[in-house]
């Protein structure tokens, strides 16, 4: 199956384990939690796909790589006790806590969370002398004596023997304790992910026209060459960073990420054909609907690889503009909750008692009994209050992203919604002397995403007019409306802000794809 279908069977299974009955008793007991054997193609996605679904489940991880532990690691170190069996002392071997099973007690105290997944990823490339314990864990859930806490359920992952010289066949015992899922890469299905992870609209429109390049291994006489999914993304986010830095992407650099000769070398002639389209296309224009006739006329008498290369570069900087709609709107939600509490805070303070302690301080501070002074010395105590408080915001939704680092994967645009959070009130912090100043300041954030938003709709609707002009009776469009939909990014702004020309092509992109089903049922009965 492909890295999507394989998800959606593991969230299943993961869901039904933490199901519990009416009297909190889990649906299957823990003993018959069956551990999930995902073996896949090296850098197919199976890690991601763990983290993700943490994600989902609002559960925790603890990752672990198995290759890189010893006996001693995985199962504990060996002590000597004491113990009386029927009135004689006798000396025991026994074992501290294994490092893994610490580790997940560790997690759980620091988030207070009792549930989670422990994920071991090359399970079946142990060394030989961890075999007998690891089979042990597998059927179990124990290392030595100590067990997986209930509400834990283990996910294991290892490559196929084709991929690796150390992988070690599991015996038709502990395979028949296993849910086993085997995983094929597919670009299709790691299209979805990518596009939310914001992989560069290059590598996208590339493996649109060249899906066969997406994953290959292939034995040579120097040694393996391989293509991975990993490496497509690590890629990615390095030609990001060389555009942001204004660095050189070449073959050299290529060729450290796709360790395969001939498809480096493609992709960096197709990197360099993908910046000359967004020059020669002036996309900015086409977004700000004031493109040329030649413009429209060469993109009509495009080649099919051209064609795609054009769609993905509209497709990416709008996914790109979207993300950082959608990041902002994180962090403004963020920071009203923040403000929410602050308001709240000051509500239960402003108490007649403590209005007159207020006064009496501004009283002895001055020294006399003048209004003015009372006044003064009052605001400044508000204006002290509000700091603390904005500041004790500001840690907590620090502490926030910590832990919720420290239970599951955070995304980069989570984490930066989190940072824009703590900046904006710390900024408040030091620059507003009450909260009519921190309103102020937050309604001038939210404005100015309003005015953001409605002009990403505006480039929405320029771009769907260019298409129109251009491919009036293309598949270009579908393309197009089949794009925004699979990428989560452009999806869930749509959803949000709206855009008339989407929903217009969307309903013909369903009529397409209900003839395309009706004729491939004619054609099957035929």
């Amino acid at each position: 199956m492909t890295i999507k279908e394989a998800k959606e069977q593991i969230k299943y299974a993961m869901t039904a384990y933490f199901s519990r009955d009416e009297l909190g008793n889990y649906e299957i007991p823990p003993s018959a939690q069956r551990p999930i054997f995902l073996i896949g193609a090296p850098g197919i996605g199976k890690t991601a796909i763990m983290e993700q679904i943490a994600s989902e489940l609002d559960v925790l991880l603890v990752s672990y790589s198995m290759t890189h532990h010893t006996r001693q690691s995985a199962l504990g170190l060996p002590y000597i006790a004491e113990k009386n069996y029927q009135g004689k002392t006798c000396q025991v071997s026994e074992y501290t806590m294994s490092e893994i099973i610490a580790s997940v007690y560790d997690t759980m105290e620091e988030t207070g969370k009792k549930e989670g997944i422990l994920f071991l990823d090359e399970i079946n490339c142990v060394s030989e002398t961890l075999t007998p314990s690891m089979l042990q864990f597998l059927q179990f859930k124990t290392f030595g004596r100590h067990a997986l806490p209930e509400g834990w359920l283990v996910v294991t992952a290892g490559n196929p023997p084709e991929y690796n010289r150390t992988v070690r066949e599991f015996d038709i015992v502990t395979l028949d304790r296993l849910k086993k899922i085997e995983v094929e890469p597919d670009f299709d299905a790691w299209k979805e992910y990518a596009w939310q992870h914001g992989v560069h609209a290059a590598v996208m429109s590339y493996l649109e026209i060249k899906k066969n390049n997406f994953y290959h291994v292939e034995t040579l006489a120097k040694g393996k060459s391989f293509v991975t999914a990993r490496g497509w993304e690590d890629l990615s986010r390095m030609i990001r960073l060389c555009e942001k830095k204004n660095l050189p992407v070449n073959g050299s650099l290529v060729s450290q990420y796709l360790q395969d000769a001939k498809i480096a070398a493609d992709f960096a002639a197709y990197y360099d054909l993908f910046l000359k389209y967004r020059s020669d296309y002036q996309i900015e224009s086409i977004l700000a609907g004031n493109e040329t006739k030649e413009i429209r006329d060469r993109a009509a008498s495009a080649r099919f690889d051209e064609r795609i290369a054009l769609l993905g570069l509209l497709i990416g900087t709008l996914a790109d503009q979207c993300a950082a709609a959608a990041e902002t709107e994180n962090y403004l939600v963020l920071a009203l909750e923040a403000l929410r509490q602050i308001r709240q805070a000051e509500a239960s303070a402003s108490t007649p008692a403590s209005g007159s302690a207020i006064a009496a301080a501004g009283t002895h501070a001055a020294g006399q009994s003048g209004k003015p002074d009372e006044k003064e010395c009052a605001a400044s105590n508000e204006s002290a209050a509000l700091k603390d408080r904005l500041l004790a915001q500001a840690d907590r939704l620090g502490a926030a992203i910590r832990t919720k680092q420290k239970g599951a994967a955070v995304t980069q645009a989570e984490k930066r919604a989190y940072q824009k959070a703590i900046a904006f009130l710390t900024t408040c912090a030091q620059t507003s002397s009450d909260f009519d100043a921190v309103k102020n300041a937050y309604r001038d954030e939210t404005l100015k995403l309003s005015a953001d938003a409605a002009s990403l709709q505006e480039k929405m609707t320029h771009v769907f007019a260019f298409l129109e002009k251009v491919y009036p009776q293309g598949q270009e469009i579908l393309l197009f409306v089949t794009e925004l939909t699979v990428n989560e990014t452009t999806a869930a702004f749509i959803s949000h802000y709206g855009c008339e020309p989407y929903e217009r092509h969307s309903k013909e992109l369903m009529f397409f794809e209900r003839g395309r089903d009706l004729k491939n049922r004619i054609r099957n009965l035929n």
